[in-house]
């Protein structure tokens, strides 16, 4: 960590005990722990959360449940998550740390394909945190607008926010025929911009996220 970094983290709201620990696991337990959303992004969201108030919230993604974790604690006590992960094999360390949190009770984690799961949720997401399979999140923004046939999972107020938006900076230099992920993302970041059904605004914050607020 270099030495603005360390300020960033320094004047920054300390990272709760249960979180710091749940980063230590990903790192120890996992293939690819810079996954995990992390102390600064995840007060970040916390935030956003407190301002947007969502009564309901989608996450698309949950990893090890540290961004969850984070959003949650933000949250009112009558406000519900839905975390939707794809790998079961990260089922057990999440729904661990969800049980430990005072805040896991506002949790609901699934498994399996966000594509399948969300539209049967049913109703409308105030907030939703997209995280999940790169390739899939042309697919997910059709979803989540009611592009696919299927009925809008927001609203107008609706706040979407996408993680790993830049990847790298790749998405910005000639993309490999082959590379799918970045292919994808640059698709998400060009359907974006040209919806006039959304604002947005890309945050060069780590690997970039992409806020984007239903008009």
């Amino acid at each position: 960590m270099d030495a603005l970094e360390q300020y960033i983290h320094d004047h920054t709201e300390p990272e709760e005990a249960l979180l710091h620990e749940l980063d230590r696991e990903t790192n120890l337990r996992t293939v690819a722990p810079r996954m995990l959303s992390g102390h600064i992004q995840g007060r970040l969201l916390e935030m956003f959360v407190r301002m947007v108030r969502p009564r309901r919230v989608l996450e698309i993604g949950t990893f090890t449940g540290y961004s969850a974790l984070s959003m949650a604690a933000g949250l009112d006590d009558e406000a519900e998550l839905h975390t939707v992960e794809v790998d079961d094999e990260l089922e057990e360390v999440a729904q661990s740390y969800f049980d430990r949190s005072p805040y896991g009770g506002r949790i609901r984690l699934h498994i399996g394909s966000a594509l399948d799961i969300a539209p049967a949720l049913g109703g409308r997401f105030d907030l939703v945190f997209i995280d999940g399979d790169k390739r899939e999140y042309p697919d997910y923004y059709r979803m989540l607008m009611g592009d696919r046939g299927t009925e809008p999972l927001v609203g107008s107020g609706s706040v979407l926010i996408a993680d790993n938006i830049l990847w790298s900076g790749k998405v910005v230099g000639p993309v490999a025929h082959n590379d799918r992920h970045t292919q994808a993302l640059v698709e998400f970041n060009r359907m974006v911009v040209d919806d006039p059904r959304v604002e947005n605004v890309i945050v060069p914050l780590r690997d970039g996220l992409n806020l984007i607020r239903v008009r």
